[in-house]
């Protein structure tokens, strides 16, 4: 008897609050969204189920559904898989601008071994939620330089080599979340499709490395490979792009050589 009466009294009590002051409803509303994004942080790349979401935040299944729905709207919270939550990009860009700075110079001296070898320029992409986003590049030497972005630039996933190679290495989930963000705008580059880039992450897949040309810049052909750090995760991509008539299948090979020696040379543990 006792607890039912306690149990109407407080949600009397929640009802007035959030029909007589709408300030206190919308701090306790920010106040249990920021719970639900703390405890999704505290799970990391694994992600978080809504049932531990609930079991971590004390709160109901519905309001954990309410609040996930808004934060992965506004980009706070994404996907994995059917049923983990995980960071979202808007997060990531919180703590971007160090983390890319310092990637990009660990990941420097990989270009500068793979441009050497080859004479042509090196670039290094990261992720930027459905797009690849340069974070550096390295000029080579020989007379003809194709530099298809700068640093700075963002395209969609997988429309150039690095981004390929980067995409290919993701779970299938991710794989095909990004397709279908990007789908709208594929055929701005070279008429790319959904269903040819499938095809070239499997392609990618199989050989280990990725191999792309005519969509990112026309005339242009590029080959890839993905960068993984010490756990294994795959964090960026580098890429070398030349003219497609210097670039034939024998040289796509030595190329993916020197990539795969140079990020052996610095070792995993460096980015």
């Amino acid at each position: 008897m006792s607890t039912r009466t306690t149990n109407q009294n407080v949600r009397s009590a929640d009802f007035l609050i959030s029909s007589t002051d709408p300030e206190e409803a919308g701090s306790r509303t920010l106040r249990r969204g920021l719970q639900v994004l703390d405890a999704i942080l505290a799970a990391g790349s694994e992600g978080l189920r809504v049932v531990d979401m609930c079991r971590a935040t004390e709160l109901e299944r519905p309001t954990v559904y309410r609040l996930l729905a808004t934060l992965t709207d506004s980009g706070y919270v994404g996907r994995q898989g059917r049923f983990r939550y995980v960071a979202g990009a808007r997060v990531a860009r919180l703590t971007q601008v160090p983390q890319l700075s310092s990637l990009a110079a660990r990941l420097q001296p990989v270009l500068a071994q793979v441009s050497a070898s080859c004479g042509d320029a090196a670039f290094a992409v990261v992720r930027d939620g459905p797009l690849s986003h340069c974070i550096a590049r390295q000029v080579g030497t020989h007379p003809v330089q194709i530099l298809v972005i700068e640093v700075g630039t963002r395209q969609p996933l997988g429309v150039g080599a690095a981004g390929l190679a980067l995409l290919a290495a993701l779970p299938d989930a991710e794989v095909q979340s990004v397709i279908e963000a990007n789908a709208p705008v594929l055929a701005a580059y070279g008429g790319m499709t959904p269903e040819r880039l499938r095809i070239l992450v499997r392609a990618t897949r199989e050989r280990g490395w990725s191999v792309v040309g005519n969509h990112a810049t026309r005339g242009v052909l590029a080959v890839g490979m993905a960068v993984r750090n010490a756990k294994d995760m795959p964090v960026a991509g580098i890429s070398v792009a030349t003219t497609m008539a210097r670039l034939p299948r024998q040289r796509q090979q030595l190329i993916a050589r020197a990539m795969r020696e140079a990020l052996a040379k610095q070792g995993p543990q460096g980015v």
